[in-house]
């Protein structure tokens, strides 16, 4: 199933910055902030029940909670509580320090009233499986909900996806990369999270009058870039986004950009170099030729849709436009022959650094690369976008190179043009 971009209203949509508030005890919190009250532990419980229904292995990629692919239920929920009401600043998950997260649970009158009930007025955007709400806490602070809305999957299934974006989020800790305040799982499933000003940035870059100037686009590109090389290789775990778009990164006051929503996010061991999945899930032009082909998923997945997301920032058009054009189809023919001025966002006129859009060109070209193994890691994206490598160099790969792509036991030679024609059909598929 292929997931629709979230579609923004007229105000932002949410961030996260910090982490907010104790919910285990800690020794500079009184007691009124423990989460031991009846209420919260009764939410508590309720998860636990949802995953003893569910099986070892759904909830054995949750790397936080599980250590290995034979883990029982029972042991699995024992991990889980020993997590939140361990002491102490850092928990050991699985032989790896991580710090314990402080998230708030929240009842669902505390979210009910923070919204107005949810109302249609608070409503900041509408995504393929969750509605997110402006509101405002008791003690003045301004958040967002996110909230969990039901489709086609089960309760139980559902319950599992939001256990693990939590498990995924427990290992995040960047400044490039958004943070719970809290959740809640009374009356529904919600995460709680600090509210964006600039909201997100599909709805500065496509949904504003005033053109975002290409100071503040430089920042919140090498801003995705740190995020994701954090993702990919600094984090506890490797966690791989599979839904980088414009619509999931959250911009702060000073437009700092925060990678956010890991509902799709899957997380690999360190002795594997890929994961195939199903059904596909994402955005659609955004995708990697080899995951909308083949389910393959690796850090390179994130990899091409961060070019996309550049390729969006330079000239200021979407993924796939109003008349269904692939930017991707569009554009690089223009990268290929570095073409800057027919490539970057008329509305930009001349104001903007030639080597940094020359920088940015270079890295989207190699990012959207039709071959996985030519394109750049993370590490490296940052490295070109920061100038950490010298003089800029156009060094353009040739298009003829070829690639072999694994399809259950069929080996096929996979080029440029097999690309354009594949991302164009599969297009046609998704958009009759």
């Amino acid at each position: 199933m292929i997931h629709a971009e979230m579609e923004s209203k007229s105000e932002p949509l949410s961030s996260s910055e910090s982490l907010q508030r104790n919910v285990v005890p800690s020794s500079d919190s009184d007691s009124s902030g423990f989460w031991i009250t009846n209420s919260y532990t009764l939410q508590w419980k309720n998860v636990i029940e949802n995953i003893k229904k569910k099986s070892a292995t759904s909830f054995s990629i949750i790397p936080s909670l599980a250590n290995n692919y034979e883990i029982s239920r029972k042991n699995l929920s024992r991990k889980l509580v020993k997590f939140y009401w361990s002491e102490g600043g850092v928990v050991d998950i699985d032989g790896i320090p991580v710090p314990k997260p402080s998230w708030k649970a929240f009842s669902y009158s505390d979210l009910a009233a923070a919204t107005d009930n949810f109302s249609p007025g608070n409503l900041l955007g509408i995504g393929g499986n969750a509605e997110v709400y402006k509101g405002q806490l008791t003690d003045g602070q301004v958040v967002a909900v996110k909230k969990l809305t039901k489709d086609e999957k089960e309760e139980e299934d559902r319950a599992g996806d939001f256990l693990l974006e939590l498990g995924i989020i427990a290992h995040i800790n960047h400044p490039n990369a958004a943070r719970l305040i809290g959740f809640g799982v009374d009356g529904g499933l919600h995460l709680v999270l600090q509210f964006a000003p600039h909201g997100s940035l599909a709805s500065v870059l496509f949904g504003s009058d005033e053109c975002l100037d290409w100071k503040t686009r430089y920042k919140v590109a090498t801003g995705i870039a740190e995020g994701l090389k954090y993702l990919h290789h600094d984090c506890p775990r490797r966690i791989i986004h599979r839904d980088i778009t414009a619509s999931n990164i959250l911009l702060t006051e000073d437009y700092a950009a925060h990678i956010s929503d890991f509902g799709l996010a899957k997380w690999l061991p360190e002795n594997w170099p890929q994961h195939v999945v199903h059904p596909i899930e994402g955005t659609f032009g955004y995708l990697a030729p080899e995951y909308f082909m083949h389910g393959i998923v690796n850090e390179k997945t994130d990899v091409f849709a961060f070019g996309v997301l550049l390729l969006e920032i330079l000239t200021g058009r979407r993924a796939v436009d109003s008349s269904r054009q692939s930017l991707v189809i569009w554009g690089k023919p223009l990268l290929e022959r570095n073409e800057v001025k027919e490539l970057v966002d008329p509305r930009l006129e001349d104001n903007y650094d030639q080597t940094e859009v020359k920088r940015a060109m270079l890295t989207a070209s190699l990012c959207i690369n039709h071959l996985a193994e030519l394109r750049p890691s993370m590490k490296r994206v940052v490295e070109l976008l920061k100038k950490e490598d010298g003089p800029v160099e156009w060094q353009q790969k040739g298009c003829g190179e070829k690639a072999v792509i694994v399809d259950g036991c069929d080996l096929q030679d996979y080029n440029r043009t097999c690309y354009l024609n594949d991302l164009d059909r599969h297009m046609q598929l998704v958009l009759e």
